[in-house]
């Protein structure tokens, strides 16, 4: 008979597991980004069928409290249940991020792979448009539209939104150049495929695991530009909660109640922190060349 084969490594074994799933799942970085962003989403979902106490409800009396058991987080200067304002604060967070990282998504991905598939001149006006947009930061930007229309969420929104939109279209046209050398392209042309046909077809499917990461990574940064311009009063407005202005209102009481600014600054640093490992992990996850050299 003829010998058994050698049993794999452990390392060999453990990627030879069947499915995507198996792997993620042993990624440390990919399952507890999974884990954080699990939790924030879990938050949002909650607050809008139960919090605590009203996140609108102020009771001066109670302003200031220590967590307790009627209050698990205390209550701020105006007595509101801590709890309570973190709950609806992620939800607000979670609302401003995925339609700012949207706008940049949508917008960025069309122009990247509009300026790849034409190159010349269409190439170099739309990446000298991007680099204007970079010198107006997103807070930058929502100062302006603020002097405009007003603070509120809506113009944060589409602030971030606009500086998202130069970053996914480096990285699409970036990403799509490469696709666009490769020889099952040039197979596709001499068939007599269009360039439209192509860039949906071919270009697209490739490039899409490239900006699934960067998505994660620019929706942290739209949670923490959210939370800055929150905090300067650009953001959202009261009486909505945020995470940024929870910080605010709590800066002039860092020595009465120092956990007032302690909670939001944990929730941000925990959703940002999982985002970012979710991201990391994904571009693991989806480039087979890491994945072989891990």
């Amino acid at each position: 008979m003829p010998p058994h084969p050698p049993p794999l490594p452990a390392t060999s074994a453990r990627y030879a597991a069947p499915g995507w799933l198996a792997r993620a799942l042993h990624h440390r970085s990919f399952a507890l980004g999974a884990v954080l962003v699990a939790l924030l989403l879990a938050c949002a979902a909650l607050s809008l069928v139960w919090t605590p106490w009203s996140p609108y409800a102020m009771d001066l009396p109670a302003k200031l409290q220590a967590p307790s058991a009627q209050h698990w987080l205390g209550t701020d200067a105006f007595g509101r249940d801590v709890a309570s304002l973190l709950l609806v604060g992620a939800r607000n967070s979670l609302v401003v991020g995925a339609i700012a990282v949207g706008i940049g998504l949508s917008v960025g991905t069309v122009l990247g792979l509009w300026a790849a598939a034409q190159r010349g001149w269409v190439e170099e006006i739309t990446m000298r448009l991007c680099d204007f947009t970079f010198a107006f930061p997103a807070i930058l930007s929502a100062i302006m539209l603020t002097a405009v229309w007003g603070a509120g969420i809506g113009n944060a929104i589409i602030a971030i939104g606009i500086f998202n939109i130069p970053t996914f279209a480096r990285v699409t046209r970036a990403s799509a150049n490469a696709v666009w050398a490769r020889d099952f392209i040039l197979a596709a042309r001499a068939c007599g495929k269009g360039r439209l046909r192509t860039t949906l077809e071919h270009v697209l499917p490739n490039i899409a695991p490239v900006l699934i990461v960067q998505a994660t990574v620019q929706f942290a940064i739209a949670i923490l530009a959210e939370a800055a311009l929150s905090y300067l009063g650009l953001g959202t407005q009261p009486p909505a909660p945020s995470w940024g202005r929870m910080l605010s209102e709590a800066q002039t009481l860092m020595f009465q109640a120092p956990l007032l600014a302690v909670w939001p600054g944990v929730a941000i640093a925990l959703a940002v922190l999982g985002l970012n490992l979710l991201g990391d992990g994904l571009r693991d996850l989806l480039d087979p060349r890491l994945s072989r050299q891990r």
